[in-house]
């Protein structure tokens, strides 16, 4: 990319594409690029530098990981049909999302316990989201204090607050403000994960950093369960296993929440700030979709967990396009699951989504180099998206519908290692 392009006059957002030059300049000045982020080799790497509980947490999914697997295959069923001849110099990969102007359709999906990939945990990638100017999500299962994360991810920048909804509705009403007090202005309730779906390899070696007495971090600065711990006689110092098995206990394993309370939620969260958005995230039903809009929710995620919860279930992308066709024009429709690449997120965008969260790729940039190495994965799929929409044709994110995709029946075949990653 040349940095003297006419695109650089044009566009409100940086060249991410010029992150490309600075890797090939390296060799000049007697550096190399931090590592390669090909899916498949980040994989690897980090496989190298985690333990082997982070390496089973973060890589396993459900049952025999055929969901994982669908939601892989699932894009290679559509193909992008390049434009020539566009004057792409008037390029631009910015977008909005509930009122934020963002540097592009591309967030941080919410993922629990950062601190067994990081010491650091969650900050390097909240710091790292505030710089790019792109959406950060705060799991609940976070392993850093909802106020301490949002100091890291700076003032103004976009961050929205993910909600396990425990059932002790005192406890998630501070929750709640204690995320709105911190900046996050969405509320985003996963709705499929009441319990851990069975993952092989995880229980194979008991590996759950809860209830090794780590994680918990954000329930354990949490004033309310901090009194409910005092009325259980549970001394978080003394007996951190029971503690963190407390707070996670609480907001998942098996206690489901029924349709009948989301309107509750939707009434608190509304009340708390000032009526800013609420969203589900984990809808993958038509017929959930609609219930989401018919009861108030201001957006959905089409997501299903990246595969890690219900074994051979719908693609996460197959799920897009006919919720889109049922519900885009009526609420905001996200994605996530499956996302390894600029061209998987333009092929989203292709199909109805208007924003697209992406998970285990900075996971992978965070173990293998902290925050340097989450700057590294996400620079360079912002530059994979700036480039994709220069040399395909297209100016906009906006541009991008289902014209500029050819697809084709669907048609799965059993796992193999490859289709796995």
């Amino acid at each position: 990319m040349d940095p003297k392009a006419p695109n650089a006059e044009y566009r409100s957002t940086p060249q991410y594409a010029e992150y490309q030059r600075e890797n090939f300049w390296k060799p000049n000045t007697g550096e190399v690029p931090p590592f390669n982020t090909d899916p498949a080799k980040l994989e690897e790497l980090a496989k190298t530098k985690l333990t082997q509980n982070g390496w089973f947490y973060a890589s396993s999914n459900a049952g025999q990981s055929y969901t994982h697997t669908a939601n892989r295959q699932a894009f290679y069923r559509h193909r992008i049909i390049p434009r020539m001849l566009v004057d792409t110099n008037k390029r631009d990969t910015r977008t909005s999302i509930f009122g934020h102007d963002v540097a592009a359709p591309i967030g941080i999906a919410p993922i629990g316990i950062n601190k067994i990939y990081h010491p650091q945990g969650e900050l390097p990638v909240a710091k790292v989201a505030g710089e790019l100017n792109i959406p950060y999500c705060l799991s609940t299962a976070g392993s850093t204090p909802i106020e301490t994360v949002a100091d890291a991810n700076g003032q103004g920048s976009p961050r929205f607050y993910q909600l396990y909804m425990p059932h002790d509705d005192e406890l998630t009403i501070n929750l709640l403000e204690r995320a709105w007090n911190s900046g996050f202005d969405v509320c985003i309730l996963t709705v499929d994960t009441w319990q851990l779906g069975w993952r092989h390899d995880d229980v194979a070696i008991g590996n759950y950093a809860f209830y090794r007495g780590m994680g918990a971090d954000l329930g354990l600065s949490d004033k309310v369960f901090q009194k409910r711990l005092a009325e259980a006689r549970i001394d978080p110092e003394k007996e951190p296993e029971r503690a963190c098995a407390m707070w996670i206990d609480s907001i998942w394993h098996g206690r489901a929440h029924s349709w009948e309370k989301i309107p509750w939620v939707i009434e608190q969260w509304k009340r708390i700030s000032n009526g800013r958005p609420f969203c589900l995230k984990g809808i993958q039903s038509v017929q959930d979709a609609k219930k989401a809009v018919e009861v108030g929710c201001d957006g959905i995620v089409v997501s299903n967990h990246a595969g890690r919860q219900v074994d051979g279930a719908i693609a996460s992308l197959d799920a897009l396009e006919e919720i889109v066709d049922a519900v885009g024009s009526q609420t905001y429709v996200m994605f996530d699951s499956g996302v390894r690449g600029g061209a998987d997120v333009f092929k989203a965008l292709a199909l109805g989504a208007k924003f697209v969260f992406v998970g285990r790729l900075w996971i992978w940039g965070l173990s293998i180099m902290g925050e340097p190495g989450v700057r590294h994965v996400m620079k360079s799929l912002l530059a994979d998206f700036d480039i994709l929409m220069n040399v395909a044709g297209f100016q906009s994110v906006e541009q991008i519908d289902r014209s500029a995709i050819e697809s084709y029946p669907k048609s799965y075949n059993l796992p193999t290692e490859t289709s796995k990653l």
